[in-house]
């Protein structure tokens, strides 16, 4: 998958682009409960282990709904 396409998937759920160091970027969603923060490598392509690290990540932070959406096709 391409870093951007999971960017582009993430920013429907309120995520953001807050900053970028080196390799990674911040990915940032404001809730009342506070700050919600994704860390994604700033490679052009993410390996599958990669991106399934960042959907344990973000299980976190959404309902199971959310990331099956995201995450998963049928």
């Amino acid at each position: 998958m391409l870093r951007a396409a999971l960017v582009a998937l993430l920013q429907p759920l309120g995520f953001a682009v807050d900053r970028q160091r080196g390799s990674h970027m911040k990915l940032v969603r404001s809730t009342p409960s506070g700050r919600q923060i994704l860390v994604v490598p700033n490679h052009s392509l993410l390996d599958t282990g990669t991106i399934r690290a960042i959907a344990r990540q973000a299980a976190n932070y959404l309902t199971d709904e959310e990331i099956r959406r995201v995450f998963y096709t049928e």
